[in-house]
């Protein structure tokens, strides 16, 4: 049985490609936040956002390691005729399927501080961290093996996103050097 002709997105530019909106929705609305007073103040609102940026960052990227490592068991060499997405197709799909849940989140987050200023603005960029780390995390993981993780495009969610779970049951392997990200899913450096 040959392998061949599907389009594989990096797992962690998949993981990654939220961090960058929740971050920067999320310093927007805890920026805004602060100027109500709220139900309980500023002050009590910052000190529960940091607190909620603390707890959001730790659990996005300490949760659901061992499904990202799962696929990594059953991985098989990425055939000749696969095609590698860009880093910025990916990140462009990943964003267009989740602009709504996006936007509502803001939206919660802003609606939030007339009771705990800031407080749900600094949870979105907790959210954000979170991922970030998450991406980082498996960057060290593909060093470590030499490789970088694929997963066909095909077998994400329907809003391009979700590179775990049933649907994923292996992914596809490359060298270091392959597409155009950096492990951990960055912007590669020329």
């Amino acid at each position: 049985m040959t392998r061949g002709g599907q389009g594989l997105a990096r797992v962690a530019v998949v993981v990654r490609a939220g961090a960058a909106p929740l971050w920067w929705l999320g310093v927007v609305a805890a920026g805004v936040g602060v100027v109500p007073s709220g139900l309980t103040g500023r002050r009590i609102g910052v000190l529960a956002g940091a607190v909620l940026f603390i707890v959001a960052a730790a659990g996005v990227a300490w949760a659901g390691r061992g499904r990202y490592l799962t696929p990594v068991r059953a991985a098989v060499r990425a055939g000749k005729h696969d095609v590698l997405q860009d880093r910025a197709v990916t990140l462009r799909a990943w964003r267009r399927g989740h602009r709504w849940w996006l936007l509502l989140g803001f939206a919660a987050a802003l609606g939030s501080s007339f009771a705990l200023p800031a407080a749900g603005g600094m949870l979105l960029a907790g959210l954000g961290t979170g991922l970030r780390l998450k991406a980082a995390w498996l960057g060290r993981r593909e060093l470590a093996a030499g490789q970088l993780f694929w997963v066909p495009v095909d077998r994400l969610s329907a809003r391009a996103g979700r590179p775990t779970g049933s649907r994923v049951p292996d992914y596809r392997l490359t060298g270091i050097g392959a597409g155009d990200a950096a492990p951990g899913g960055g912007k590669r450096r020329a």
